[in-house]
This record gives C-alpha cells, sequence and structure tokens, in this order.
C-alpha cells in the first residue's frame, strides 16, 4: 500500500486564482487556518496557526515552501497536531503536500498529494487524520471559492 494522501477537487474559478487560495494570507485564513504566515518563494515560509496563542502545537510553525510554478503548482512542509507532534514534527524529512492547480474550461482542478508517511502504527493512525482532515479543508476550499 502506498503511503500517500492524493485528494482532488474542481473549483469554479481559474486556476491562478485558485494557487492564490493557498499562497495569499488572506485566503488562507477565510478556508484553512486562523492565522497565515506565507511566503510564495522557494524557501519562503508556509506557517499556518490553527490557534494562534498556542503556536508551537496547533501550527506548521518552521515549514517551507519547498518548489513553487505561480498559477501551476506549490509544495510544501508540514508538521502535525499536538497528538502526532512527538514523532511527525522531528521527522527529517518532513512530510510534504504538493498541490498542482490544472485549468479546464470554466474551472480548475486541484489535485493535492500528501506524502512522506513513514511505517509503523503512530504514522498510519497520523495518515488516516490528514486523510479525513484534507477532505474536511478541500470541502472549505470548495465552499470558499464559490463565495468568492
Amino acid at each position: 500500500m502506498d503511503k500517500i494522501i492524493y485528494q482532488s477537487v474542481n473549483l469554479k474559478c481559474s486556476a491562478q486564482k485558485t494557487f492564490e487560495m493557498f499562497t495569499v494570507n488572506q485566503h488562507l485564513e477565510k478556508w484553512l487556518t486562523q492565522l497565515a504566515d506565507v511566503e510564495p518563494k522557494t524557501g519562503g515560509k508556509y506557517e499556518l496557526f490553527w490557534n494562534p496563542e498556542e503556536k508551537e502545537n496547533a501550527s506548521t510553525l518552521g515549514c517551507k515552501v519547498l518548489a513553487i510554478e505561480h498559477g501551476k503548482f506549490l509544495a510544501f512542509e508540514w508538521k502535525g497536531p499536538k497528538q502526532y507532534k512527538h514523532f511527525m514534527n522531528n521527522a527529517k524529512p518532513l512530510t510534504h503536500v504538493i498541490v498542482s492547480f490544472i485549468p479546464s474550461a470554466e474551472d480548475a482542478e486541484v489535485h493535492l498529494l500528501h506524502t512522506g508517511w513513514r511505517d509503523s502504527a503512530e504514522w498510519e493512525e497520523a495518515r488516516h487524520w490528514f486523510d479525513k482532515a484534507w477532505t474536511n479543508a478541500l470541502e472549505e476550499l470548495q465552499k470558499y471559492a464559490n463565495k468568492a
């Protein structure tokens, strides 16, 4: 079994607009997190904070953009929540999220891969948790895109 998470969603907006929903702080704060500090450039920060008062435990503090092609592709490091912090956030390398933005006739396809999962029961539990979390996140993105 491949140790990846793969999900996709169609959004009723351009691939460029969809890309901005993953790279512009104000957009991220509408559908994914409470506070975002993202620098959309290779090596830039990809820090999201679900509880800004608890930045060490509910965030991607220290994560970086690994690769970027504006409007088309984004790859960044990812960390786990408090219950998985003890193993996920100290792993070398961290898990990675890779998002592709593909234009179609009147909308855009978003393809998300979350990779880097290790082979143990606790890692498998975390992977299942994130599979559900990404499903919920992409549903929120779809709702947000329909309003934007």
